[in-house]
């Protein structure tokens, strides 16, 4: 883990510690992140880290001190008993007193430049809607935060923007509840509660029986969009991506794209399946068969650019000629002197201010018939002719179908 521990001055003059996680740029918004019933352990130490890497300021305080300070659960069997037991002795209010306490402190610190909010996971989900209806909190983010529906006598306090995120199967907040809290919050125009279909409590932690990756990354994008309309940081995107594809095609210079990335990114050209997870697979890819196996004159043609929080994606002519064997593209196949034009779209997420993973999506198959691999004959594929319906929508459409024809009303 790359934080700290500090102490965190409580409102009665007691103190209980907290680990706290920063940006790379050592300041931002504050996050105040709250546990779930296993303590701060390592993976709400990660969380932090995570959300640090976002450009928050994470502070994630003990709110179990008053009954026993440090505790670190894991996920065993007797590692749950306990949990529970110290769920059950858990005072909520004298939880929520901790977290404006919490929430103080952040503000209090020359790291935090603006606002802070809260974040929370399964008891911590409970806390953070409650930070929206008693602290001072700018923004509350919740997942799976269990009988938030005991407290909906409060939710005509919360003033503050909020993304509340469930599981269609949770038994402990289950859906009878879930529809209980969108009645009662129907009006709070700045509340976004979202349900995620066949997934379970849990879904988010990676140590979890019920962890649903393609959920979980959904919903910590619909978070952050949350967080950065509320608070920041902004970034810009299109500038890093267009940096990021200088190095690679312009300049050539592997170090400089890598730097352009998180520590730890990955790349995965759809199609072929090529790229790198983690920083030295990555560099080696970039360097042995990406940077040096790309064609001279290989030129991209911008069609179109969407951004949204954290993710851009690119809509592009990839055109180039064959003169060399292309390993991520046509690994294998020897020069054939063709010339290609394909449509190419990558999706682009952003870590704080980096790169932190590319999915890039081509039709193979036109490639393989351009260079004179595939027959298309036949078959339904196309080849340099998509490249032109892309930049000419009114070229013929429906060639493919051979009963197209036949369905023109006479």
């Amino acid at each position: 883990m790359s934080g700290q521990w500090i102490e965190i001055e409580a409102n009665d003059g007691a103190s209980f510690s907290g680990y706290l996680s920063t940006p790379r740029g050592g300041k931002g918004p504050g996050i105040v992140l709250c546990q779930e019933i296993f303590g701060v352990n390592p993976y709400i130490q990660s969380v932090a880290d995570y959300y640090a890497e976002e450009g928050y300021v994470v502070l994630a305080p003990d709110l179990f001190w008053r009954i026993t300070p440090g505790i670190q659960l894991g996920y065993t069997e007797k590692d749950f008993e306990r949990a529970f037991q110290l769920f059950g002795q858990f005072d909520t209010d004298q939880g929520i007193n901790d977290i404006s306490a919490s929430v103080k402190t952040l503000r209090s610190r020359p790291e935090v430049v603006g606002k802070v909010g809260a974040l929370g996971f399964c008891l911590g989900g409970r806390l953070a809607y409650l930070a929206a209806a008693r602290s001072d909190v700018d923004c509350a983010v919740a997942y799976y935060g269990v009988t938030i529906d005991e407290y909906l006598n409060e939710a005509s306090n919360i003033n503050v923007p909020m993304a509340l995120h469930f599981a269609e199967n949770d038994q402990f907040a289950p859906m009878a509840s879930v529809n209980n809290i969108q009645a009662a919050l129907k009006d709070h125009v700045e509340t976004e509660i979202f349900i995620y279909p066949g997934v379970d409590h849990g879904f988010s932690r990676n140590e979890s029986g019920h962890f649903h990756k393609p959920t979980a990354q959904l919903a910590h994008q619909r978070s952050i969009a949350l967080f950065r309309k509320t608070m920041g940081p902004h970034y810009d995107f299109s500038q890093l991506w267009d940096k990021h594809c200088e190095y690679e095609f312009a300049t050539k210079d592997v170090d400089a794209t890598m730097a352009t990335m998180v520590s730890e990114p990955y790349v995965n050209h759809i199609p072929t399946m090529t790229g790198g997870v983690g920083y030295e697979h990555l560099k080696r890819f970039y360097k042995h068969h990406f940077i040096p196996k790309t064609p001279q004159d290989t030129s991209l043609i911008p069609i179109s650019r969407t951004i949204g929080e954290g993710i851009l994606v690119d809509e592009m002519l990839f055109c180039f000629t064959h003169d060399i064997e292309i390993d991520w593209m046509l690994p294998g196949i020897k020069p054939t002197g063709k010339r290609v034009e394909i449509p190419l779209v990558a999706i682009v997420k952003f870590r704080g201010d980096k790169l932190h993973n590319e999915h890039i999506y081509w039709d193979q198959a036109s490639v393989l018939v351009q260079i004179g691999l595939l027959d298309p004959t036949g078959l339904p594929v196309a080849g340099i002719e998509t490249a032109k319906k892309l930049l000419d929508e009114q070229l013929p459409s429906n060639q493919l179908m051979a009963k197209w024809d036949h369905s023109e009303e006479k």
